[in-house]
């Protein structure tokens, strides 16, 4: 996959929390908290979340980390 098609992908919540190794509750706790990934609803309720945004959150934990 292309790096820009590769940006663009939207991925669920199930995507999400295999990739960080975590489970969907802690996703939904981060979620709620202000914590997690921007994310955006679609019409049938589920969530999508971009892979440019997980992304972008990723690199910020890892410069407050620092």
């Amino acid at each position: 996959m292309k790096q820009s098609n590769r940006q663009n992908e939207k991925l669920t919540v199930a995507e999400v929390c295999a990739e960080l190794k975590i489970a969907r509750s802690t996703f939904y706790d981060w979620r709620a908290k202000g914590l997690a990934p921007k994310c955006t609803r679609i019409p049938n309720g589920d969530l999508r979340i971009l892979r440019a945004d997980l992304d972008e959150w990723w690199n910020s934990l890892q410069e407050t980390a620092a």
